[in-house]
Parts: structure tokens; sequence; C-alpha cells
């Protein structure tokens, strides 16, 4: 009996995913640990292996197919010995509508007969009028074509074809300059009697990646009490340290950064208290500070982690998380590299932000916002002087760190900051 290949699931939020490409096709041996798929998750692209050997039978899911749920069906492998009658009768789940094939050549569409019934109001709004296509008739396009204007959020219909019998190509919707969804519409009427047309927008789909952040998001902020602690922190001695080791290896250039994420984890060890997460049946104590750090890539966030960073120097540190950054912006980064962590830290300093506070990314029990570094007047011996300083604010979970836990730790930051010796040694 054929063997199925379920959609499988590549990440603990993962529901559903798209088949971004097929590497192996039907007819093809397959064995052991060979790449099938490549399958686009809410957080990277994938490569999915073969567990078992035979010949791929049958693709149920095509390539380019998007919102696949996991432990859908989405191939048939035969054993050894199995030909394709033994592909008859057997079931898949349903699986979601796989972007359409392109047409062959044909001769115009016909026009819907004058009697057709007029679209329901709701929907004729998102309509643009088209000079190729009637209302109700089949709008001819290239599979790319139909994929591109779903990105860019337009209506198909409202694009002139230019290909054979008016069939709409790549270059037709990537040239179209008329209004988008939502584009159009009646003026409104204000009490001043002038009448305004609303601005020009286009409707941009989420990416799987970005319903999970949502979702994530908002469960974080609906269900995690937040409460936070700032500080200030004077960097000129960090500065200094920084300047005078980079200087001695020029392939070796230590951030700010870094520094943050090594005192972050030492910090954990000299208060790890605040290295837990909350569970109903209690806390989650952690013995490593596992580091997630917030990097920002295409169409979201993903936070790799640099892990047992208590254990690691700062040219370590420095090391994998350029490494992880690079990879995390190519898709390239393997699940068990962002998924867990103990602790975030998110750092907007190089945007020049002043001040913020980030939202705790569970189960984790605290998330560090740290800050740019600039030049502020401060009071030092009683005198009035000038100082690199940056603000931290950390993000805390109420139910698992309190308020004189949460002081605590950004007491140990701050000195650890201060004093980036200690980081070092």
């Amino acid at each position: 009996m054929p063997i199925k290949i379920l959609m499988p699931a590549l990440s603990p939020t993962m529901t559903e995913g798209n088949i971004a490409r097929w590497l192996k096709k039907e007819g093809d041996k397959v064995k052991s640990g060979e790449v099938l798929a490549e399958i686009e998750t809410d957080k990277a692209t994938m490569e999915v292996e073969a567990v078992d050997e035979g010949t791929l039978g049958k693709i149920m899911v095509p390539e380019g197919s998007q919102g696949v749920k996991v432990n859908d069906v989405i191939a048939l492998l035969l054993e050894d010995g199995e030909d394709k009658k033994a592909l008859e009768g057997v079931s898949a789940a349903p699986t979601p509508k796989a972007a359409p094939k392109e047409e062959p050549k044909a001769a115009a569409p016909t026009p819907a007969p004058a009697a057709a019934p007029a679209p329901k109001p709701a929907a004729a709004a998102l309509q643009a009028s088209s000079p190729s296509v009637s209302s109700g008739a089949r709008v001819f396009a290239t599979p790319l074509a139909r994929r591109i204007a779903k990105d860019k959020g337009l209506d198909i219909a409202s694009v002139t074809g230019s290909g054979p019998h008016g069939r709409i190509t790549r270059s037709d919707v990537e040239n179209f300059t008329g209004a988008s969804v939502g584009g159009a519409g009646g003026g409104l009427r204000l009490g001043s009697g002038a009448n305004f047309a609303p601005a020009k927008s286009k409707l941009v789909p989420h990416s799987t990646m970005r319903k999970v952040i949502a979702k994530r998001l908002v469960e974080s902020k609906q269900t995690v009490p937040h409460f936070y602690v700032s500080v200030d922190i004077d960097l000129d001695r960090l500065m200094d340290l920084r300047a005078e080791i980079n200087a001695i290896d020029e392939k070796t250039k230590i951030s700010v950064n870094d520094f943050a994420i090594r005192a972050a984890a030492l910090a954990l060890m000299q208060v790890p208290g605040a290295n837990a997460s909350w569970s109903d049946e209690g806390a989650v104590m952690y013995e490593s500070a596992d580091i997630s750090v917030a990097v920002s890539i295409p169409g979201g966030l993903i936070t790799p982690i640099i892990k047992s960073a208590e254990k690691k120097g700062l040219a370590v540190i420095s090391a994998e998380m350029k490494d992880l950054a690079t990879r995390a912006k190519e898709g390239k980064l393997k699940p068990e590299e962002f998924q867990g962590g103990t602790f975030s830290l998110s750092n907007l300093g190089m945007f020049g932000v002043k001040d913020f506070s980030a939202i705790i990314n569970p189960p984790q029990g605290c998330i560090l916002a740290v800050s740019a570094g600039e030049q502020r007047a401060v009071v030092k011996n009683g005198q009035l002087a000038v100082a690199t300083v940056m603000t931290c604010t950390l993000s805390c979970d109420h139910r698992v760190v309190d308020g004189a836990l949460g002081a605590q730790y950004m007491q140990a930051f701050k000195n650890l900051i201060e004093h980036p010796i200690k980081l070092v040694l």
C-alpha cells in the first residue's frame, strides 16, 4: 500500500505551510534522507527529507500551493514492487486549492450573456472595470501573473492582457498602474460641502509569518501581565573598551549589542529568578542563559538564540550573532536555532531610538529593550558633566518576576555595562 507523505509540523507554532518547491517529480526514485521538497513556514523555508524509500507515485499538492494544513497528505510514495495501480482508491485529506495551471492557448473568452445576474454589492466594491474582460467572463492569465497580482493586492480582472488572445502576463501585472483593490470608491462628502476621494491603496496579503507574529503578540499582551523597569546606563567606559578591543584586531568588530548579550546572560546568573517562565504547575527555572536576540527580516521578525551565552566570550558571541543574523535574513536557520530560549533581547539602538518597551515572547518571563546611546547632561560627583547614556527597559511577566526581582536584575545588568572589564574576564 502506498506510503502517505504528510505536511510536517516544522515548528511548535506551525499549523499550515506553503509548498515552495518540489525537488522530486512523479516517477523519481526516492532514498531515505533525500530532500523531497521545500516548505515555507511561518519562520523560514526548510527542506523536508524522505523517511522511507520507494518511488514518488503521485504529488497530491503541487508546488505553489498555500495554506496546506499540517498532517494533510501532500504526496504518495510507492514501495518496491508497487505500480501506479496501487494509487487507485487511496484517499487523501482535502488540500487547499493549488495555484491555477496555465491554460492552453484558446480563442478569446466569450462575453457573459446580457441576462447574467449582477454581482453582489460587496463584491462590486472590490472590482475595477477591465477594458478586456466583461463582468462574469473568465479571466485568462498565467499562474505567475495571478500570484504577482495577489501579492500586490490587485484585482487580476482590472489588468489588460498583452499576450495571445488577451492573456494577462507577468509584465502586464508588474507594469499595471491603475487603481488596486480598495483604491476605487465614491467621494466622501464632508460638512464643508467639498468632495474628497479616498487615497489610492492596495491590499497586501499577510504572510504566514506575519499571521503567527500577530497571533502571538496579541496573545502575549492579553494574557501576560506586563510591567516595566527602566534604568539609564553610562556607556563611556564600555565605548572606550570597545574601541580598544576593535583596534587590536580589525577582523573582530565587537558591537554594543555583543556587550549587551553577554551582560544580559551574566546578569541572569547573578539574578537567576529572572531566568524563568510561568507555568500553571510552577515556575520553570533555567540553568543556562539562552538569549533570544530579535532580528528584523523581510516580512517580520525572528529570534535566533545565543545558547549558554554566560559561558561565551565577546568574540564568540559576536561571530555567532553575525552568522545567525545572516542566515536568518536568508531563511536558512534550523528550527533549533530559533526555537526555545530563556530570555529575549531587542536592540533598536542602531535606529537612534531613545526609549521603548518590548512585548514578552511567551513562554519566556522577560525581554530586555536596548536603546541608543546618546550624549546627555549628567551629574557626577556633584558637578554637571556630559556622558554617553543608554536607556534600557526590562519587560517582565509579573506572574513569575516581581518588581523587586526585576529591579535587582536591572541593577546587575547596569553594573556589568558600566564596568565592562567584568565582561571580558
